[in-house]
């Protein structure tokens, strides 16, 4: 090989690394991050559960690789025991400018024999939402507010609405504060009701007998893997409409 060619090709390996760091500091540079506070229809599940999936631990499927997810939901959290326990203080010393967090709580605020979890909608619920909120802008993140997904719930063949004032309070505060929400409990309500009372059943955990639950799972509330798949997807669909820079990273 003369000193020409191989002149030719040692300029050649110097620009494929080059346009290589190149290509590696742009994806650094548009990296989104996106942090995930909330309960267990959200939560990442053990595999000792399966199919119990939160709807968080699919939704990397619905971006795409500048998007990192780091979901910080956790079982049977409410919006008060989620504060005293330290997790959102943990969550919010990790947030930087330009990061994103979707909050969703409101299942176990209902629980009111639970002094732990509890919280009135109108007072305590809703100055929690509001500190979530108020507490990431100030970090130069921006929030994301969810409903809670609605309960399998059936009465006289018409789906029910057990999430009460939760999700008034916000859809309240959405308005009043000027934030994106998403409202899985009016989409996942009629997914549900466009199943019917049976066929719902497959996005739950209605599940057949196995060694951890010998006597199977007639749960209501906690999503399948088909679930969950079904939420993350509605709510990449309404990410999709919003203004800002992950609703351009969403999956088309």
């Amino acid at each position: 090989m003369n000193l020409m060619y191989k002149s030719i090709i040692c300029y050649i390996i110097i620009l494929t690394g080059i346009a290589k760091i190149g290509a590696a500091q742009n994806t650094s540079e548009n990296r989104i991050t996106v942090f995930t506070i909330g309960d267990s229809t959200m939560a990442n599940k053990k595999a000792e559960v399966a199919p119990e999936t939160g709807w968080c631990q699919v939704f990397p499927e619905f971006v795409d690789e500048t998007v990192e997810i780091k979901n910080r939901a956790v079982n049977g959290r409410s919006s008060k025991s989620f504060i005293s326990e330290g997790r959102w203080k943990a969550a919010l010393d990790s947030l930087k400018t330009g990061d994103y967090v979707f909050i969703q709580f409101g299942h176990n605020d209902q629980k009111n024999q639970d002094s732990t979890r509890y919280t009135e909608p109108f007072t305590s619920y809703r100055k929690n939402m509001e500190r979530f909120v108020r507490e990431t802008r100030d970090k130069g993140a921006t929030p994301i507010l969810f409903t809670s997904i609605v309960r399998r719930k059936f009465e006289n063949g018409f789906l029910t609405d057990t999430h009460g004032n939760y999700s008034a309070v916000v859809r309240l505060i959405a308005a009043e504060m000027n934030v994106p929400l998403i409202d899985l409990q009016l989409l996942t309500a009629g997914a549900v009701t466009a199943l019917g009372d049976e066929a719902s059943k497959q996005i739950y955990l209605w599940t057949s007998t196995t060694d951890k639950f010998p006597e199977g799972r007639k749960d209501d509330t906690h999503l399948s893997v088909e679930g969950a798949r079904l939420v993350a997807k509605l709510a990449a669909q309404q990410l999709m409409l919003l203004d800002n820079s992950l609703a351009k990273q969403i999956k088309k």
